[in-house]
């Protein structure tokens, strides 16, 4: 069996450290955990077209982590491209983990679904409707609502004030124990959503 996590973002240095970035953030700071446990065989390398992957085993399972080099709203296209480029691993919808950033989550809190809807967010409708499923399992991170709808576009792609980041750097690191929580539980999916 093989499972893959999916950290979305937009690609570039312009967008690097964004509320929106977050999944890069916490694949970041997974590959060091994975890393200290020798359970990554590679850090992140460029795949040309795609974005950049790392790739490793997890228990009795190969993993990989990727980050699309598509942005946010291209999502669905970019994860349907890296199915097909490492279709020797069989993935499937069931065996992907989502990583992304929540505006209607407080600051820094994480929480875990196994499946549902978008939400609004649309990195995650593109990837439901090129996959044509919701049963995908998700690690959300709470980046907070600004007080107008006016100013949501702005609030994404805003970087943490200096303020917020103790509680990030915390909530990564809680996301990417999620996230390992989810490997290890795999065979046993199931519908319900795990919240802090």
């Amino acid at each position: 069996m093989a499972q893959a996590v999916v950290g979305l973002g937009n690609p570039g240095a312009k967008y690097q450290g964004t509320r929106h970035n977050i999944g890069h953030r916490v694949l970041d700071r997974l590959v060091g955990l994975l890393q200290e446990r020798r359970s990554l065989l590679t850090g992140f390398r460029p795949v040309r077209r795609l974005g950049q992957i790392a790739e490793g085993v997890y228990g009795a399972d190969a993993l990989l982590l990727f980050k699309p080099a598509s942005y946010m709203n291209e999502s669905g296209q970019a994860v349907e491209r890296f199915l097909r480029e490492f279709e020797r691993y069989r993935l499937a919808a069931a065996d992907l983990i989502l990583v992304y950033d929540d505006i209607d989550l407080p600051l820094g809190k994480v929480r875990v679904r196994l499946k549902g809807s978008h939400g609004g967010h649309k990195g995650v409708q593109s990837i439901i409707e090129s996959l044509g499923t919701e049963a995908i399992r998700r690690v959300k991170v709470g980046i907070g609502r600004p007080s107008s709808k006016d100013e949501v576009v702005d609030h994404v792609l805003s970087r943490f004030l200096p303020e917020e980041l103790p509680l990030i750097e915390s909530a990564c690191a809680e996301a990417a124990d999620r996230v390992l929580k989810l490997l290890e539980s795999a065979p046993s999916r199931n519908a319900s959503e795990v919240s802090r």
